[in-house]
């Protein structure tokens, strides 16, 4: 079998990653596997894991993806935009499997899953833009955000 180029195995990551983002936001990091990747991608289980021997690499790999997806949804203005625009985030399906995966890995002792900074990356900039008060209202929205999802998540199993 002929060795592959570096180009080529650039492209075959880049192409696992994609697919990872596209399944951490529309059905969950718990609920991505090798065998849903590999599915999608065309790529064998074993090809994946040689790239990525452990599921929370995807995380440390895509973790400024993911953060950078969460923080262009908010608007750092004011505190009532700052609160208006994490609410609607919030509502998206993509945005809120971002906060699902914070609140997830919370606790969590991995050395590899302390590198996801979608959060701790919208207080930074709050607390740029908008000082101590855009820290707090961003700690404020964490919580108001793991009451929504639980009120969610109480909801469906509900029904």
């Amino acid at each position: 079998m002929a060795k592959r180029s570096r180009v080529e195995t650039e492209q075959t990551v880049n192409q696992i990653l994609d697919e990872a983002l596209k399944q951490i936001l529309t059905i969950g990091f718990d609920a991505m596997s090798y065998t849903t990747l590999s599915n999608a991608t065309g790529i064998s289980r074993t090809g994946i894991s040689h790239h990525f021997p452990k599921k929370t690499e995807f995380l440390v790999r895509l973790d400024h993806r993911i953060g950078q997806l969460f923080v262009d949804a908010l608007n750092f203005d004011s505190l009532s935009s700052l609160e208006s625009s994490w609410k609607n985030a919030l509502q998206l399906t993509e945005h809120k499997a971002v906060l699902k995966l914070f609140f997830s890995l919370c606790g969590t002792n991995s050395d590899n899953v302390t590198y996801f900074k979608a959060i701790s990356n919208a207080q930074q900039l709050a607390s740029l833009q908008l000082g101590e008060a855009g820290e707090k209202c961003v700690a404020q929205l964490i919580g108001h955000s793991a009451i929504v999802l639980l009120e969610s998540s109480f909801a469906l199993q509900a029904a």
